[in-house]
């Protein structure tokens, strides 16, 4: 039995002779994984062991290939025809996207005509309703790599092509500090999709090795400060993050289950440590399955984190994040009742300060009810 293949190898082999099993969190699957690939988590046990058949090859495709090969071994040893895919998804991706291929043409065609209604008319609708775009803007669209920040370049892209009135945009990749590997796909991406990125590197990734808790909330605060100071210094004024409804609703409900607080994530907001600045969320109103129908109709594919030690862990309760727990949350309640969503979204909208038991303003002083209690009688 040979312990390991290459992404070339895996691409000559028959589809009907082999079973991919792709061990990585439900949550990297969703973003995006090999064709014909099945989600297995081998934290499920006999669960996990079930699914996998004993008349086929199966290849086991991690983030990276550290845990595959693990994975890969365990089941040799228990008599199936097991190999591990070298290098994981990461270098599947990357053997898939050196090819060369560019996809620009027909991603644009299809936010245009299959998605106009569920994408872009979304897209423009936030622009509109929050005022978040005005003349003389010049904007920097934060790239992260992932499916959201690209569909977000694109539509800028899109609404440039019209150019109602004058703004400038700059595709805007911040390096934290990411493998080689991950910094290729992301370039390769944005090439086949025509973004023309300007790139600037950082040590984050390294600053927060040894952090040990929440170290993706100090990652993403740095991130956040230094994306504001870059564009500043290239002139910006604003900068675009590409979160959609679905992180909306699920940031709602995050802060009241677990902080304790009613609050959500503003369409916009100006910065409170960089002067003149201010951040844009133009996808407010998109959902994600949509995001990820776009992608998959484009035959795209995305890393759904470039961190370089994302496959220094296992993909079980380590990865497992409180955002993922509230995501389960609403799909579970959506089965209810599938108005769950908008009612959670509308909540932020419709607050009544009389139902209030207490709220603090813009300058932090806090109101409680009983302060007026008794004059409203």
């Amino acid at each position: 039995m040979k312990n390991e293949i290459t992404a070339e190898e895996l691409r000559e082999m028959p589809e009907e002779s082999r079973f991919i099993a792709d061990i990585r969190d439900e949550y990297s699957f969703s973003f995006g994984h090999i064709d014909g690939a099945v989600n297995i988590l081998p934290e499920k046990g006999e669960e996990a062991l079930a699914a996998l058949p004993k008349d086929k090859k199966i290849v086991v495709c991690g983030s990276g290939g550290i845990i595959g090969g693990e994975f890969a071994e365990k089941l040799r040893g228990m008599g199936f025809d097991a190999c591990n895919l070298d290098g994981g998804y990461i270098d599947w991706l990357r053997d898939r996207l050196d090819g060369g291929e560019s996809k620009a043409e027909d991603a644009e065609r299809s936010i245009r005509k299959k998605f106009h209604a569920c994408i872009l008319s979304k897209f423009t609708r936030a622009l509109d309703e929050y005022q978040l775009i005005n003349p003389g803007d010049k904007i920097a669209v934060c790239i992260s790599g992932g499916k959201d920040s690209m569909l977000m370049a694109k539509l800028f892209q899109e609404i440039k092509r019209h150019n109602k009135f004058e703004f400038e945009v700059i595709y805007l990749l911040m390096d934290p500090g990411y493998s080689p590997a991950n910094r290729r796909i992301i370039e390769k991406n944005a090439e086949s999709l025509n973004i023309p990125l300007t790139i600037f590197e950082t040590d984050i990734f390294s600053s927060v090795f040894n952090i040990k808790n929440n170290p993706c909330y100090l990652c993403a605060r740095m991130r956040r400060g230094n994306l504001y100071s870059k564009a500043k210094e290239l002139g910006c004024n604003k900068i675009a993050l590409g979160h959609h409804f679905d992180d909306v609703i699920e940031t709602i409900l995050m802060g009241m289950i677990y902080g304790g607080q009613v609050q959500t994530m503003m369409p916009k907001l100006h910065s409170a440590n960089f002067e003149g600045m201010e951040l844009i969320r133009p996808m407010y109103f998109i959902r994600e399955e949509d995001v990820k129908r776009w992608r998959d109709y484009n035959g795209l594919h995305f890393i759904q984190c470039a961190c370089r030690f994302t496959d220094a862990a296992s993909s079980s309760e380590e990865q497992t994040s409180k955002r993922q727990e509230i995501k389960k949350l609403i799909a579970y309640l959506c089965k209810i009742n599938p108005q769950i969503e908008m009612n959670i979204f509308r909540s932020v909208e419709g607050v009544n300060l009389k139902t209030i038991m207490s709220y603090k303003d813009y300058d932090g002083n806090l109101h409680h009810f009983l302060d007026d209690y008794e004059a409203l009688r």
